[in-house]
């Protein structure tokens, strides 16, 4: 998939539609994702924060989750937004999550414009570091 096959407008929408969603009682920074899947599957995702801040979720989690519970396949397009609904960057541990479910070559917007997750994450660790 090529940059310019993706929607981003629509995607973007998506995310800030889902981050109104979002539970952020605690640091009041609601976070909404959405990516496509390679069938064609828009996924969302919004961030669940929790009084025990270590078990928070993100909104990647949250997407990721969709993913799989809704069939599983490869994400090819993603997106994050702020409850601004300014496009942000995902944290490191997203980042790793966003690479297991879509590799090097998911495409990934950013505030600095739209990258392949190998510009993310380079030198990313992933389950083929697990072969014996």
């Amino acid at each position: 998939m090529s940059v310019d096959d993706v929607d981003w407008g629509a995607l973007r929408e998506a995310a800030r539609a889902v981050a109104r969603r979002a539970y952020a009682p605690y640091s009041g920074f609601p976070v909404g994702a959405a990516a496509y899947s390679d069938d064609g599957r828009l996924l969302v995702g919004c961030n669940v924060e929790n009084a025990a801040y270590g078990v928070t979720l993100c909104a990647e989690c949250s997407l990721v989750s969709a993913l799989v519970t809704g069939g599983g396949g490869r994400l090819v397009a993603f997106t994050c937004v702020n409850g601004a609904g300014d496009v942000i960057t995902p944290c490191g541990r997203c980042r790793q999550l966003l690479w297991e479910h879509g590799g090097a070559d998911l495409l990934v917007e950013t505030p600095d414009g739209v990258v392949p997750m190998s510009a993310m994450l380079p030198q990313a660790f992933g389950p083929e570091d697990l072969k014996r």
